[in-house]
């Protein structure tokens, strides 16, 4: 079987997984929602086992993907804090573009992550715009300050997209939308 057909079949069975990337030391958990032909949507779990938004991984960085041997324990305790699955987002995986658009309609803010060049900086802000092999992304600061103009990002270079986390959350709450001044 191909990662592909891995990560539909953990889709299809609703199955609780974890998986390992090369940009990470410790594993992924969560529940795979879609599944397009580069990307994967994860409903994600944190570490402090709460769904904790959406991450968008490219297929081919996947390794070792299996269910969760501690399914059980993590599946009880989000129950037990009355925490359900998250319902997929409307947001489409079939392109890296298509990705980017409709996370960016459907949630404040969303995260790129280019972790070939650096594993642990993200940019975070709304995407203006995706043409020519190109992002436009008016960022948002880690002060929660709107930056007065988007920068450009090879699509290339994206190799995971977040949003509606908790940090993406809490920026939005102080930094407000970028037009609301």
């Amino acid at each position: 079987m191909t990662r592909t057909s891995h990560l539909r079949s953990a889709m299809r069975s609703g199955t609780f997984v974890r998986f390992n990337r090369p940009f990470e030391e410790g594993p992924v958990h969560g529940y795979v929602v879609e599944v397009g032909p580069e990307f994967f949507l994860l409903a994600l779990v944190s570490d402090h086992i709460r769904f904790n938004g959406f991450q968008a991984f490219r297929t081919i960085d996947v390794r070792n993907l299996r269910p969760d041997p501690f399914a059980t324990f993590v599946e009880s305790a989000l129950k037990r804090r009355r925490e359900s699955k998250p319902r997929k987002p409307k947001v489409s995986v079939g392109s890296l573009r298509a990705l980017l658009l409709s996370a960016s309609r459907a949630f404040p803010l969303v995260a790129i992550h280019r972790e070939k060049l650096d594993a642990d900086i993200c940019q975070i802000g709304r995407v203006v715009g995706v043409a020519a092999g190109k992002l436009s992304l008016l960022e948002i600061g880690p002060d929660a300050v709107w930056h007065a103009a988007p920068t450009r990002y090879a699509l290339k270079q994206v190799t995971r997209v977040d949003f509606g986390g908790e940090y993406e959350d809490a920026l939005h709450i102080v930094g407000g939308d970028p037009t609301a001044g």
